[in-house]
């Protein structure tokens, strides 16, 4: 059974220029969002100078560096880790030891883990993988490219919705959806089984303004 987590809300800054995302940090921090997320965007464009920054600015706070690992986990989760994160993210796409490395690294570095299962066919039995190789926490991710392809083909609207109760049901770590979702979806997550909130791209940055966000 889910394990019972209290809500928390995290914004992705999913932007491509540090001073931008610093000033969306602080009007977010200010609102009380709890964790900030440099988003893919920020990390390919600024590196981890971004992660420093951010850690720098705000030291109490909790980040995810959203780096999507697919290979080489130890490294790029170690190398997060001693930046400033307090999160990392390992793909369920990746071959298993990397999800393995990941966690080794995080455990020495004491950090967490969250895997995504972005992409995946059977995302509850991904998230029961995962979580059976020591994740701490399921990103139950449906992707900015796959929702808009699929709309453009007239496949109609997806979403973490679609499947987020059996996610739920397969895993005893908390889950956070993410992928279009509402501002009046994202709040009813906590109630769905889906403590961990997020404030997408879509909801936090002007829809189109810049490169496709990651989230």
């Amino acid at each position: 059974m889910p394990s019972f987590h209290p809500p928390i809300v995290q914004i992705s800054l999913d932007l491509i220029h540090i001073e931008e995302a610093l000033g969306t940090a602080r009007i977010a921090v200010e609102a009380g969002v709890d964790w900030l997320e440099a988003g893919t965007p920020l990390i390919l464009a600024e590196g981890l100078h971004c992660v420093r920054v951010l850690r720098e600015a705000f030291p109490e706070h909790p980040i995810v560096a959203d780096l999507k690992t697919m290979d080489g986990g130890y490294l790029e989760a170690e190398m997060m880790a001693k930046a400033g994160a307090t999160h990392v993210v390992v793909m369920a796409r990746a071959h298993p030891e990397t999800v393995k490395a990941v966690v080794k690294a995080a455990r020495d570095c004491g950090v967490k883990v969250m895997g995504d299962n972005l992409g995946c066919e059977d995302k509850a039995a991904a998230s029961r993988m995962m979580e059976g190789l020591g994740v701490d926490y399921i990103v139950h991710h449906t992707g900015y490219d796959e929702r808009n392809g699929l709309a453009s083909a007239g496949r109609g609207r997806i979403s973490p919705l679609d499947d987020l109760q059996a996610v739920v049901n397969a895993v005893s770590i908390p889950v956070q959806a993410v992928g279009g979702l509402t501002v009046e979806e994202a709040v009813e997550m906590p109630r769905r089984g889906a403590p961990l909130v997020v404030i997408g791209a879509p909801l936090a940055i002007e829809a189109h303004s810049r490169l496709p966000p990651a989230t």
